[in-house]
């Protein structure tokens, strides 16, 4: 359990004293290998208190964002799982919830009771969260930008889940007195890896055996969906995204969306870059490598519609592609869609979208009537 080795001193709520933990303690205390098979950012044990659980530190290998100990209740000797790792009692009872893509999951495994406060209260797209926060049970903490400190402060909550950023500070948010978890699932640069931290929620909230079911059943359909294209004889040729101030930021051969795009059995542009983030490239670049390509994938984040004409308008060079012209142009309306609520948990839905875009043969094939529900050409 090597994970879990050589960790400094790091801050723990309810515990008195925190050391490193020796090697031969957590070889002991370890049960089985990870519990993660697709998730990169986070490892997870079985210990005799609970768990081990680490998130690593995706632009630093050498470094970690956290460590802690998910001590299951009642544990009366807790000694071991406290040295070192930051305790986190489970299941919590009390979350404020920084990011849609964590809430919604609670949401789904019907643990939403837990979550008391969000932030970004005015995006919110889902109806139960609307609901809730009209009834008060949920509060709005402010944005992500500028949080509520006092309201969080006398919420006293058990644990705040945010989204960590390369040069974020999250030491504003100690006075809260909650242990603070880094939710890196938006690092993750494969569709399953992003999904599979459905099962964090499903251990930090005691329902592990609903959220394993529920990503059991999303890898499977995202596997068999995938297997229907590993063969397909022509893969069309796709780009992304639109210029922004003059420049166009490009999504890395290895990141989350390009995998989207060789598994719906299409050829990315920029499919041989190594990066999983994204990179910027001026217009000029992205026409002479992108000019032709078959597709084009965009995302709306207005609530006024999207079409060719005011594409043009915004940007004349955008009539001069291929995709432009043909008519193959792919968005996603963000907002109508709750896009940045639920996709990441449903992968399947995405590869399945793009299958139907790319191969509307295959769908028919396989006698599948689909309708797409994220993404669809442009009108």
């Amino acid at each position: 359990m090597w994970l879990c080795m050589m960790l400094l001193m790091m801050s723990c709520r309810n515990n008195t004293q925190q050391r490193v933990v020796p090697e031969a303690v957590l070889q002991q205390d370890s049960v089985g290998g990870n519990l993660f098979r697709y998730a990169r950012n986070v490892t997870a044990y079985s210990t005799d208190y609970g768990y081990c659980m680490e998130v690593l530190n995706p632009w630093d290998s050498t470094q970690r964002l956290g460590a802690f100990a998910l001590v299951e209740e009642p544990f009366h000797d807790q000694s071991i799982a406290a040295d070192g790792l930051t305790v986190v009692k489970i299941p919590v009872q009390s979350v404020i919830s920084f990011s849609s893509t964590q809430w919604s999951v609670f949401i789904e495994l019907n643990e939403i009771d837990r979550v008391k406060g969000i932030l970004e209260g005015r995006n919110i797209h889902s109806p139960k969260m609307k609901e809730l926060l009209a009834d008060g049970v949920v509060q709005d903490v402010g944005t992500e930008s500028a949080k509520n400190m006092e309201l969080m402060i006398q919420m006293h909550p058990d644990i705040i889940l945010y989204s960590p950023y390369f040069d974020g500070n999250q030491d504003p948010l100690k006075v809260t007195g909650a242990v603070l978890f880094p939710f890196a699932d938006y690092l993750e640069s494969t569709p399953l890896g992003r999904a599979e931290w459905i099962r964090v929620v499903g251990l930090l909230t005691g329902s592990s055996d609903r959220a394993d079911a529920w990503f059991d059943d999303i890898e499977q359909r995202y596997n068999e969906l995938k297997d229907w294209c590993a063969d397909v004889r022509e893969r069309p040729t796709v780009f992304s995204d639109l210029a922004f101030n003059g420049q166009w930021y490009v999504a890395g051969g290895k990141s989350y969306i390009a995998q989207l795009f060789e598994d719906a059995g299409a050829d990315y542009i920029w499919k041989d870059d190594p990066s999983t983030a994204s990179f910027p490239l001026d217009s000029e670049t992205i026409l002479a490598k992108a000019q032709h390509a078959d597709f084009w994938r965009v995302a709306n984040s207005s609530s006024l519609p999207m079409t060719y004409e005011t594409l043009k308008r915004e940007n004349s060079a955008y009539a001069l592609f291929d995709a432009y012209k043909n008519h193959k142009i792919i968005v996603c309306d963000i907002q109508e869609t709750g896009y940045f609520e639920t996709s990441q948990i449903e992968p399947e839905r995405l590869l399945g979208d793009f299958i139907y875009l790319f191969h509307p043969g295959v769908m028919a094939e396989h006698q599948l009537d689909y309708q797409t529900k994220y993404y669809r050409l442009m009108e």
